[in-house]
């Protein structure tokens, strides 16, 4: 796979990225050694995390990710000086009372602590891209669709917390910085604060993108094309949705596949990927690939490998014959006139699990 550099960073990354919030939960630590040793020896060069990681999230796993990546840093000399490594400060609480004493800011002392507290559970020195897990002020994400000014709170501003990005920046323990959940809006402010103000400027934007989540594509790919950020992916087979595993069974009562996210765990269901028209969306593209001889997931990971506006695309398994199958599908053209089927799709689909 040939390398891509992130933004203005300097940072240059395969354009897959191993996503780890399965560790610690689904995946014990152990298996996620074995992933992380086996995604290392195809070639994988990037990781990403998240201080609130395992998910779903609850407090006795907070930060448990990140100790399971420290822990095998720790028994694999070398291994850091071979990956990229991403992490997130999570923002307001939004019901979490385990985050920061469910604080509904994210400020500057906040970004800084969070940071120290990374780097001691993933026992490193760097870390090489810094993100905002989702923003402190209000907006339309994880499912909720319209934006609503009557929410809006006194929070940090864009401005506070870049200087304490840059500070982190400066002094050595962050390499790069970047947004997650983030709107047109959130990345032109970013931006255009840095540029004022002489501040590290944003280097990527990790955002949910797949086939019943293509939310990127009304407005957020332009801003991020002329502003020089990068697109990281995330969810590119919509929490399972696109790998037919519920096509039969669905996603809750007793057909739905056991062990799977969405049917284990209700909080996973109460949300955007449990929405009946994602999954029946999800039917519809499924049934799509296999008439063009793919199986779901190759239709779907193809898509986002293939998509101009997506520097890396995260995957996220939980074991070793799972990575390999969605590592092996890079490379794989998707013909127009499937691109034409799936684009109709979604004209009468819509994005059923923004």
């Amino acid at each position: 796979m040939k390398k891509v550099q992130l933004g203005g960073s300097g940072l240059q990354v395969t354009p897959i990225c191993l996503g780890t919030m399965t560790f610690g939960e689904q995946v014990d630590e152990a298996t996620a050694h074995s992933i992380l040793d086996r995604s290392l020896e195809r070639g994988v060069n990037f990781l990403d995390t998240a201080e609130m990681y395992s998910v779903p999230a609850r407090a006795e796993t907070f930060g448990a990710t990140e100790t399971i990546i420290g822990n095998w840093f720790a028994k694999r000399p070398g291994a850091r000086d071979k990956l990229v490594v991403a992490t997130k400060v999570a923002g307001p609480a939004r019901g979490m009372a385990w985050v920061r004493k469910g604080s509904p800011d994210l400020t500057p002392q906040d970004i800084v602590q969070a940071c120290e507290d990374s780097l001691r559970r993933l026992q490193l020195e760097t870390i090489d891209l810094y993100q905002i897990h989702w923003p402190a002020r209000h907006v339309p994400a994880f499912g909720m669709l319209y934006f609503d000014p009557a929410k809006d709170k006194p929070v940090s501003s864009i401005h506070q917390q870049l200087e304490a990005l840059g500070g982190l920046v400066k002094a050595g323990k962050v390499r790069a910085i970047g947004l997650s959940n983030e709107t047109p809006y959130g990345v032109h402010e970013f931006v255009r604060l840095a540029e004022q103000h002489g501040l590290p400027r944003v280097a990527t934007v990790q955002n949910p993108f797949c086939l019943v989540n293509r939310t990127v594509e009304n407005g957020l790919d332009e801003t991020m094309h002329r502003l020089g950020v990068s697109l990281l992916a995330y969810s590119p087979l919509g929490f399972g949705l696109l790998t037919g595993k519920y096509d039969t069974g669905g996603t809750a009562g007793p057909a739905a596949p056991a062990d799977a996210r969405i049917a284990k765990y209700e909080t996973v269901r109460q949300q955007r990927w449990g929405r009946p028209e994602a999954l029946a969306a999800a039917r519809r593209y499924n049934a799509l690939a296999r008439e063009h001889g793919f199986t779901p997931t190759q239709l779907a990971l193809a898509f986002c490998y293939t998509k101009w506006q997506v520097a890396s695309t995260i995957i996220g398994v939980t074991s070793v014959a799972q990575l390999d199958e969605n590592l092996d599908v890079f490379g794989t053209q998707l013909p127009a006139e499937l691109l034409t089927a799936i684009d109709a799709i979604r004209w009468d689909a819509r994005d059923p699990a923004q």
